[in-house]
């Protein structure tokens, strides 16, 4: 049965979540969010990656807003080199960028966020990290400095909501091999990044609780040899190519003729699961009108999933609303267009940390419209 919720967060909230930009424009209207102001501000926008579908779909919905602001923006793509990204901070500045905006490429660390926020600091510039987290230190260390993101556990306990409850609603169906249990494999798309951390926890962790609590057992990862219980993308790119070779592989040991076939696909992203849905297509399962189908899940509520969705070939996603993130960074960047304080009533608009200039999107479940 297709579903629509929304978190209880979500429900006081018109927008939601995370990720990309796109070229460099002007355009003359106000198109939303601050004051028009003098919008001769020149903006660099920094992505980790323009090959991120998530990313992808944020850039776009800002670079509309920003045209539609009338503000000039310098865009770059890190293409998830963290170098790449530190030289093109020095690009846009000597471009004569007046404000920083960056998708950090990695996040593992502060070193990279603060050679950024040095910059910052060294030409009095204002500096908007946003989706790929950086620490509390960071930002509280510069008084110009804000982050945009979501709440990263969030995304995680949504997963793992979801995913009990699909599977309670019709167990014995998914439970393939009648053993009485569900074994999953589950795609991580980067070690060290918050979101993949929380998403890799909880999504199972959550999903367990319900599962026990309704005397069904605990979730059993496929390979009992592997200690982690999660397949990394080796470049950190969370991408469908990772997670199609590793299900592609994973298929041809567990499968219907060994009567042990993946009974669940658990992914941090939606590319991530498109990749595993290809791999699936290749012998029989999830295809489009096909009879043969394991939910698979992800996170972003992409185009492309949503579309995998309506066909039944993907079981539900975990939203990020890439608009409501590309306004609410539009809404801090007319900010200091109109010489405004960078969090002049966002925090009206928004939810913001307690002790820190950190807003949050909401996440939302995504099971079908």
């Amino acid at each position: 049965m297709k579903r629509f919720w929304a978190a209880g967060l979500a429900a006081t909230m018109a927008l939601s979540l995370t990720a990309c930009g796109s070229g460099d424009n002007n355009a003359s209207d106000n198109g939303g969010g601050g004051d028009a102001a003098s919008n001769d501000l020149n903006v660099g926008v920094l992505y980790y990656n323009y090959a991120d579908t998530y990313i992808a779909s944020v850039r776009a919905a800002l670079s509309e807003k920003l045209d539609a602001a009338g503000i000039e923006h310098n865009d770059q793509d890190g293409n998830n080199n963290q170098t790449t990204q530190t030289e093109q901070v020095q690009t846009v500045l000597t471009a004569g960028a007046e404000m920083l905006v960056v998708n950090l490429v990695n996040t593992s660390s502060d070193d990279a966020a603060n050679g950024i926020i040095d910059k910052g600091k060294e030409s009095n510039l204002p500096v908007l990290f946003f989706n790929r987290e950086v620490s509390d230190a960071v930002i509280s260390g510069y008084d110009k400095a804000a982050f945009v993101g979501t709440d990263a556990p969030e995304a995680g306990h949504l997963q793992g909501q979801m995913i009990g409850e699909y599977l309670l609603e019709n167990y014995d169906a998914y439970d393939l091999n009648g053993d009485g249990k569900i074994s999953y494999i589950l795609f991580k798309g980067e070690q060290g990044n918050a979101e993949a951390e929380y998403r890799t926890q909880y999504a199972v962790e959550d999903a367990n609780a319900l599962l026990t609590e309704a005397g069904k057992p605990e979730l059993e990862f496929y390979d009992p040899n592997n200690s982690d219980k999660y397949l990394v993308d080796r470049n950190g790119s969370w991408s469908a190519a990772a997670a199609q070779e590793y299900m592609t592989t994973a298929l041809s040991t567990n499968n219907d003729s060994n009567n042990n076939m993946i009974e669940l696909v658990i992914c941090n992203n939606d590319s991530m699961a498109e990749g595993a849905i290809t791999a699936l297509n290749t012998i029989g399962y999830n295809q489009d009108g096909g009879d043969k189908t394991i939910p698979v899940f992800g996170v972003d509520a992409t185009d492309a999933a949503k579309s995998l969705i309506s066909k039944g070939q993907m079981a539900g996603s975990i939203k990020q609303d890439a608009d409501g993130m590309a306004q609410c960074i539009t809404d801090i960047i007319s900010n200091v267009a109109a010489g405004k304080d960078m969090m002049d009533g966002i925090a009206d608009k928004y939810t913001v940390d307690d002790s820190v200039n950190k807003i949050r999107i909401p996440y939302q479940i995504y099971l079908g419209e």
